[in-house]
């Protein structure tokens, strides 16, 4: 019975699986949005939200301890930073799971962990826009007979 027995051992050793989770915290706290199997993003989730609750205090006993769970400083340098500062008056829930499609190969059921306040880079902010109109602004529209006069 598996009685008082949390977590999901995702069919990999102690020391593996430790890495997976590091791995997969920090690209999150980088990338602010990660794609991972379902199982994989609700393990993370409850692997990353005591780092920000760490980086939310800020202090550096706090800090020493997220360090030894991020694998970059670039990661442990932008959580206390930025994501710290942008979830101070928030008391939990950092993050949120949307579940996708099933992926092709295996039909596991894929999800995307996202951080809940989460800034919008400039690539993703013209992505709806149509492809014509964007052409159009730089001048690289093939002339055709309405605009070839």
């Amino acid at each position: 019975m598996r009685h008082r027995k949390q977590g999901r051992k995702l069919k990999r050793p102690t020391a593996h699986r430790m890495a997976l989770l590091r791995n997969l915290a920090t690209s999150l706290i980088l990338h602010e949005r990660i794609q991972t199997t379902l199982a994989k993003a609700k393990e993370v989730q409850r692997f990353a939200e005591p780092l920000i609750t760490f980086a939310k205090r800020g202090d550096l006993h706090a800090r020493r301890l997220a360090a030894g769970r991020l694998l970059k400083p670039e990661a442990l340098k932008k959580l206390f930073s930025e994501i710290g500062a942008r979830y101070q008056t928030r008391n939990g829930g950092y993050t949120r799971i949307y579940r996708l499609e099933r992926r092709r190969g295996d039909g596991a059921p894929l999800a995307l962990l996202e951080l809940v306040v989460r800034q919008i880079p400039e690539e993703e902010k013209g992505e709806g826009k149509s492809p014509k109109s964007s052409e159009k602004k730089k001048g690289n529209v093939k002339p055709t007979l309405k605009n070839a006069k």
